[in-house]
């Protein structure tokens, strides 16, 4: 007889970002974000990727599961849904960067203060 041992589930660290996908949850310091599932797909994809650089078309059909059409702005919409969340969240950290005519960049950065 052989015994399975459960896997754990996912967990994604990102500086102080964690998301666990399973759950439908990302923290920040220990704090729920409230996202809607399209953002919490979006931002899973992207910490997938961390520190890489994800082109539109290929975070759409991640996300959206189908071509994305051309001119569309969903991806650029949601980016910026996200931003303004973890903003708020973590006022003095950076996560995600545009790479123009490329795509989107999931890294935790440090804000410099300001002088």
């Amino acid at each position: 007889m052989s015994v399975s041992v459960p896997e754990r589930p996912e967990r994604i660290i990102i500086g102080p970002l964690e998301i666990l996908p399973e759950e439908h949850l990302a923290r920040v310091d220990g704090h729920t974000l409230t996202l809607s599932l399209r953002e919490l797909r979006l931002l899973t994809e992207l910490a997938r990727h961390a520190d890489r650089i994800v082109a539109r078309e290929r975070l759409f059909e991640m996300v959206w599961e189908r071509p994305m059409r051309a001119g569309d702005r969903s991806v650029d919409v949601y980016v910026r849904k996200l931003r303004v969340k973890l903003d708020t969240a973590v006022p003095d950290w950076s996560f995600i960067h545009t790479h123009f005519g490329f795509g989107y960049r999931l890294s935790a950065e440090a804000r410099q203060p300001v002088a």
